[in-house]
């Protein structure tokens, strides 16, 4: 029998890291268990009405968050608060599959410009791999705001 995963990274501010990582994956906020939301609406402040009404306190409700693939296919990434700083490199980090099919100069394009995005939601650039063939195409190492590194390619 085969397993699903769910992506946790640990986080200072759980809802702000969702909510660039949405704006990476092209993924949604889900509301509250049992709660349906009309269109448009803002799943945090959802969430905050919800946490109040169950009697959470205000300086608890950035505790955790997470993001879903609305289709349904990618895996759940939830973020849940910790003390601790990141003091070391990732020993697992995501790939963000930004120029599937695309080889040599117009992939790297196409990270280039994928690079340019994240970097506006608060991404940093860390560093360009050149394409390498037969073992390497090319990426973009990157990290979120909190300092994870992920890799565009």
């Amino acid at each position: 029998m085969s397993r699903t995963v769910q992506i946790t990274v640990d986080a200072h501010d759980p809802r702000g890291l969702s909510l660039f990582w949405r704006d990476v994956l092209g993924y949604v906020i889900p509301g509250p268990p049992g709660v349906e939301l009309a269109d448009g609406a803002d799943p945090l402040a959802a969430w905050d009405e919800f946490l109040a009404k169950l009697g959470v306190p205000e300086e608890q409700r950035n505790s955790n968050s997470a993001v879903e693939d609305p289709e349904g296919a990618g895996p759940r990434v939830f973020f849940q608060r910790v003390p601790e700083d990141k003091v070391a490199k990732n020993r697992v980090h995501l790939d963000v599959r930004a120029a599937p099919g695309l080889d040599g100069d117009e992939r790297m394009a196409a990270l280039e410009a994928e690079c340019d995005r994240l970097v506006a939601l608060g991404a940093t650039r860390l560093r360009r791999s050149e394409p390498a063939p037969p073992m390497s195409m090319g990426f973009i190492v990157m990290a979120d705001p909190e300092g994870n590194e992920f890799c565009l390619d």
